[in-house]
């Protein structure tokens, strides 16, 4: 069951009226897609803000604007640069039985090998794109990396085949890589390297 959402329409092409709504607590957003025409409309700055802390960027929230009910996902959201607080957010509207395209974070498990033998873990990639029903979204994908050695690998072929969603990334995209640390001898070698220089320098 989806989290209801009260909304209101809102004036448009004002931005003293944004800045209002903003000063009294709420947030300026637009729903489109499914079934609706691009509408403007202004939601509770700290519900939503509620919301998205218990249910995900990703959960599907039932917006209830002048009685009608209509079923949607977060497709972009802006916030403040300095405050962090929600400044604009973009609603598309969807039919619950049709799968769309969405964004969902990696979340990585395990206590890899290599980064135990000093290895560095990397995330190239932090988001796969899948194509999934609504009600379906995961919160997160989640990749083991206990097996992960120095020098190796994860990208999307490697968990293509045991994940239950369908994944529209190229194969090749990397996920998760471990590389390998820099070693005594290197970092000897560049202390060494500096202070030549600096006696160079010093002349």
């Amino acid at each position: 069951m989806s989290t209801v959402v009260h909304a209101k329409k809102r004036e448009v092409g004002h931005r003293s009226v944004l800045t209002e709504l903003r000063q009294v607590g709420f947030v300026p957003a637009v729903v489109y897609g499914c079934k609706t025409e691009s509408t403007p409309i202004a939601i509770n700055a700290r519900d939503y803000e509620k919301t998205l802390r218990e249910d995900g960027k990703n959960s599907v929230v039932t917006l209830e604007l002048d009685g009608k009910k209509i079923n949607a996902v977060l497709n972009a959201a802006q916030k403040c640069a300095l405050k962090g607080t929600l400044v604009h957010l973009d609603f598309l509207a969807v039919n619950m039985s049709d799968a769309l395209e969405v964004s969902v974070p990696v979340s990585i498990t395990g206590d890899s090998v290599g980064v135990r033998e000093g290895g560095v873990l990397h995330q190239p990639n932090r988001e796969v794109i899948l194509k999934v029903k609504p009600s379906d979204i995961p919160e997160s994908i989640e990749i083991d990396i206990s097996a992960l050695e120095i020098g190796g690998t994860l990208a999307v072929s490697d968990i293509r085949s045991v994940s239950t969603f369908k994944i529209l990334d190229t194969d090749d995209l990397l996920l998760v890589t471990i590389s390998a640390p820099i070693v005594e001898a290197e970092s000897a070698k560049v202390d060494e390297e500096a202070s030549i220089e600096a006696n160079n320098a010093a002349k």
